[in-house]
């Protein structure tokens, strides 16, 4: 499952899709009456479809990911004085008329690739498993994809048959689709978890579980900005797809069920071997007490990915390998590990072990520090998954919002080596130098997985759809919690300590109708800025004033508008009062 890499150079792909101008864009480059014509043409198309998650990592802080981590409650924008489009996130601005413009065009690219690989599949000369095994991987791609744009943009150009597309008049048409993608992948692939870095059928459960709780409940009341940012919360119990068939309920329950009882997916023994600082050259020189670590703990915790290992939690995940360079595809490296590091860490040192040098995205914001420790005092997975930043750098002259404590789960991780100096990621020890095609491991050195869908997710969704507090009391025995009754505060608490810094957070809060009052206690808090303590003052109007004037879907790029000749439409609540310069 480690390191599935992919290469492009080989690949004879369909068309790619660049931007929205869908009228003037060739959406077939090659002749697809003829390619791919069987199982090794298949798996090069499949592999380019997979390789648009490495593309995004090109430019992290442009993408859903990222977004959603920074906007939720739980994490400032942070970075440095000049690093806007963290800052913007956060507060729900823009920094910039094509801010995100590169996300954009690269999502719809790999959407493109899905549609051609979708609409010629059924004529591939293969084995019939084989074959529902690729169509449901490209379903599920192009479901993922869309489910980012449509989370993040709203009504977007919705295209599977090229060159025809639509704008959707409506966001039930475009999520029908989604829906409609991840039903029919878990209806056709084979009852086999996959182990190769291939997403499965339980992966598709996995999905439409999630795509289905974020429609059902953050459209339950309309679609107009008034009907989003509503209070109430009463989600839809079916949805009609895009072929007009009625998805329901207890179908979308019937596939959470199938993945829990059936996959072979479960909970790791103990939280920390799903994060890269447990790895086996870094643990054993970490400070006994730092993240809960033991004597014990140092011989018996396993990072699940040591030495290309497969995990039994991850789902899905974008793989990383040695082949990222600035100078050809930075996005085969971790680069959401760079940009999460340590800002100012001084590794020469080992004053930031275990946590490697980065530009200082996402510092923890201070109201979840309150909440977590008010509510959850004994939760072993704060210890786990925040660390105070006191024991290890110092504050940065240069550094916006700034807390006292940092997100351990996808910072860069280092290592100490024999000599007693301390590589820039770990990976450099576990892998070996040789292969890396740029020597600047700081920044391109990190592969440890970003993991998208574990099987925690699962459980607790099965805990909210089927109102049992089963899936959460299993998560929280692991966390050394007691067990609780259901309720839905209990379940949304769950799943912010057991997700928090995932990038799950945000539309969690959205879909539950909870969003507006969960970004205004981040108002006022304190913070720092440029090493002064201050308190996290209203910008932009204010967190609460901005996610009512927009619901959470951020600014369309202003090229994609001017290319679609005002068949496009720009989001409400992104006006020049939305433009965001300098913390002020």
């Amino acid at each position: 499952m480690k390191k599935f890499n992919i290469f492009l150079s080989t690949l004879a792909i369909a068309g790619s899709l660049t931007s929205c101008d869908l009228d003037s864009v060739s959406m077939t480059e090659q002749n697809d009456s003829n390619f791919p014509l069987d199982a090794d043409d298949a798996a090069s198309v499949l592999a380019a479809i997979y390789q648009n998650n490495n593309k995004i990592n090109d430019f992290p802080q442009k993408t859903f990911l990222y977004l959603s981590m920074l906007a939720s409650d739980d994490q400032f924008g942070g970075g440095g004085n000049n690093d806007y489009d963290m800052q913007a996130f956060d507060l729900i601005g823009n920094s910039g008329s094509d801010k995100t413009r590169d996300f954009y065009s690269a999502r719809f690219e790999g959407i493109s690739r899905a549609n051609s690989f979708i609409n010629m599949v059924d004529n591939l000369t293969m084995d019939e498993d084989a074959k529902k095994q690729a169509k449901g991987e490209a379903l599920f791609l192009r479901a993922f994809y869309y489910y980012e744009l449509a989370s993040m943009y709203g009504k977007i150009p919705l295209v599977t048959n090229p060159p025809e597309y639509k704008i959707p008049e409506t966001h039930a048409e475009l999520w029908g689709q989604i829906l409609l993608d991840l039903y029919t992948a878990t209806q056709i692939m084979p009852d086999v978890r996959k182990t190769d870095g291939h997403v499965d059928k339980y992966c598709a459960e996995a999905m439409l579980g999630r795509a289905w709780l974020f429609y059902t409940g953050f459209f339950c009341n309309g679609e107009t900005i008034a009907d989003l940012t509503s209070t109430n919360y009463n989600p839809l119990t079916s949805v009609t797809l895009a072929d007009g068939t009625t998805l329901k309920k207890e179908q979308v329950v019937a596939a959470i069920d199938d993945c829990v009882n059936n996959s072979g997916y479960a909970l790791e023994d103990d939280f920390r071997e799903l994060w890269a600082y447990t790895n086996k050259y870094t643990l054993p020189d970490i400070k006994e007490g730092n993240l809960g670590i033991t004597a014990d703990d140092k011989k018996n915790l396993v990072w699940a990915e040591n030495d290309n290992n497969v995990g039994k939690e991850s789902m899905f995940a974008i793989k990383f390998n040695k082949l990222a360079s600035w100078n050809t595809i930075i996005g085969y490296a971790n680069g959401f590990a760079l940009h999460f590091g340590v800002r100012d860490a001084d590794n020469s040192n080992g004053t930031g072990f275990p946590f490697g040098q980065g530009w200082g995205a996402g510092p923890v914001a201070t109201n979840l520090v309150e909440d977590w420790q008010k509510i959850e005092p004994k939760d072993n997975r704060f210890t786990y998954s925040v660390f105070p930043t006191a024991k290890f750098t110092k504050r940065s002259a240069d550094f916006t919002q700034e807390t006292d404590y940092f997100a351990t789960k996808i910072s860069s991780v280092i290592a100490k080596k024999e000599d007693g100096t301390y590589a820039d990621q770990f990976e450099a020890l576990m892998y070996g130098t040789d292969g890396y095609l740029n020597d600047n491991l700081m920044q391109t050195g990190a592969m440890h997985d970003l993991i998208l869908i574990r099987f925690a997710d699962v459980l607790l969704m099965q805990s909210e759809l089927k109102e049992d507090a089963s899936g959460i009391n299993q998560i929280r025995k692991r966390a050394g919690l007691p067990e609780v009754a259901y309720s839905l505060e209990a379940l949304q608490n769950e799943r912010r300590w057991e997700f928090a810094f995932e990038g799950i957070r945000w539309n969690d809060i959205r879909r539950w109708h909870i969003a507006a009052d969960a970004l205004d206690k981040q108002q006022n808090v304190k913070i720092y800025v440029s090493q002064k303590e201050r308190e996290n003052s209203p910008q932009l109007g204010g967190y609460k004033a901005r996610y009512n004037a927009t619901a959470g879907f951020f600014k369309i790029p202003e090229t994609e508008i001017n290319l679609n000749n005002g068949a496009l439409k720009q989001n409400e609540g992104w006006g020049s009062d939305a433009q965001y310069s300098a913390f002020n």
